[in-house]
């Protein structure tokens, strides 16, 4: 019998489509905004990977929960992989997703690059109580920045992303799509195997 397993996140975008991929598997999936008394998880590591995993141990030693976290970027090859792990805290503390995307295109246009190479990249990190590591799988979309952010669909720097063999941003691609093709996905597809044993 699978248990409990807490989502490492209060964002309701990451939250949806972390169940439409795992909500199959027989755990009870329960998120930070069930635990509004824990505090919120440091993230000083400089891979996704590292932050995932200060995470997922913080969260579950907190909860005493089996607890699963991420950690995910957008990287643009013309700004030398920025934002990058900062994609959170790109444009500040306290920016909101639009600021960060009226940020990320006008550094791109400052630059006057033809240039709009970019990817996804998604680490998930899982661990028990005690805060032992259990798995960590990681995810990766390839594909190019628009000019201007098109869609009303996802979150973050979504509007912005066309993954590649596609016309339409991960804002305008249906849920089946975006959760078959994106970085998240592609970690949480791997994990699957993980949490059915």
């Amino acid at each position: 019998m699978a248990g409990t397993l807490l989502l490492g996140t209060h964002n309701p975008g990451k939250i949806h489509e972390i169940q439409l991929i795992l909500g199959d598997l027989g755990w009870t999936l329960r998120s930070l905004r069930d635990f509004e008394s824990v505090g919120v998880a440091e993230e000083h590591a400089d891979t996704y990977a590292g932050n995932a995993i200060l995470k997922a141990q913080f969260y579950a030693r907190s909860t005493g929960l089996v607890a699963l976290a991420d950690d995910s970027g957008l990287e643009v090859e013309a700004l030398g992989g920025a934002p990058g792990v900062l994609s959170a805290r790109y444009a500040g503390e306290h920016a909101s997703d639009a600021d960060r995307r009226a940020l990320l295109l006008s550094e791109l246009d400052r630059l006057a690059t033809d240039n709009r190479r970019a990817r996804f990249v998604c680490a998930i990190a899982i661990a028990n109580a005690d805060g032992e590591v259990l798995n960590v799988s990681e995810g990766i979309c390839e594909g190019f920045i628009t000019f201007a952010p098109r869609g009303s669909s996802g979150f973050g720097y979504d509007p912005l992303f066309v993954p590649d063999g596609y016309n339409q941003t991960f804002a305008e691609l249906s849920d089946e799509v975006k959760n078959r093709i994106s970085h998240r996905a592609r970690a949480l597809i791997k994990l699957r195997d993980h949490l059915r044993s």
